[in-house]
């Protein structure tokens, strides 16, 4: 049971509910042959990239992770888990991601490598650019465009325009939880839009980029000619965006972790739930 939960802790086990549903999403609107094996495949594939790509990012950030105080107690600076256990981790995830797209189909494998250069290349960002946020944003993307490909086997606009969707509100999110680190990322040299912008600014800068996700998100409902209860939800993600924003000001960023964990949560599962409903009633 220790092993269980040192496993769940270092790869935050509860943040899939961000880039899974987003999958499912892709692959419901996609209108490919839906069968159970794909809807597995798919399951799989998105475990085994996010568990190597928060492994990769907790051997990668280590050292700054034990030095900031927001992150000392995690998994690897607390030595609860040996780095070769996590490098192990790592492999077997990066294997079972590879098994699944090439189990999918042609498309879904020429296109895993590229999946796996941005999960090791983004822990780095940070190091030389304050950019990071937005490369996290299109690696979740690639869940919506991955759900539709893995279904269909090609891949056209639309996924795209879904997942820019989604790139900007992770980029957004992903700001927002960086101002919480402005004084250590700061002083460790450390790039982030919050450093090079200031938090006002910063948080001006996400307001947009989520209002830009919800414009494709109704672009996407349009060019797919989605019913009405698919508009519902993405107003009810609207309105989950504007308190996010409304809990989180310049000078009282006590409400982020609300914000970034609960909020969030709730725009990828109501998006989910009603692109279902759509789909269903359709």
């Amino acid at each position: 049971m220790k092993i269980i939960k040192n496993f769940i802790e270092l790869v935050k086990f509860e943040h899939t509910v961000f880039a899974l549903p987003f999958a499912y999403i892709g692959a419901m609107l996609s209108g490919g042959e839906h069968t159970l094996e794909k809807w597995i495949l798919i399951t799989i594939a998105m475990a085994g990239a996010r568990t190597a790509g928060m492994a990769l990012n907790r051997l990668i950030d280590l050292r700054y992770d034990a030095r900031n105080p927001r992150t000392a107690d995690r998994t690897l600076p607390k030595k609860k888990m040996k780095l070769s256990t996590v490098l192990i981790i790592t492999i077997v995830s990066l294997a079972i991601f590879e098994y699944a797209a090439y189990s999918l189909n042609t498309l879904t494998l020429i296109l895993s490598p590229l999946a796996i250069i941005m999960l090791v290349s983004y822990s780095y960002l940070k190091r030389f650019t304050y950019l990071s946020h937005v490369v996290l944003g299109l690696i979740l993307a690639s869940a919506p465009i991955g759900g539709w490909i893995a279904m269909t086997g090609n891949l056209e606009i639309t996924p795209v325009i879904l997942g820019a969707a989604v790139m900007f509100w992770v980029a957004g999110f992903d700001i927002i939880y960086a101002c919480q680190d402005y004084d250590f990322d700061k002083k460790e040299n450390l790039h982030s839009i919050p450093v090079k912008f200031g938090v006002k600014q910063a948080l001006a800068i996400s307001y947009v980029f989520h209002i830009l996700t919800l414009i494709l998100l109704f672009a996407t409902g349009w060019l797919l000619n989605q019913n009405i209860y698919f508009y519902i939800g993405v107003m009810i993600t609207a309105g989950f965006i504007v308190y996010e924003h409304m809990l989180v000001k310049p000078g009282e960023t006590h409400n982020i972790n609300k914000a970034f964990f609960v909020v969030n949560s709730w725009v990828s599962m109501v998006l989910f739930t009603f692109t279902l409903i759509a789909k269903v009633l359709v």
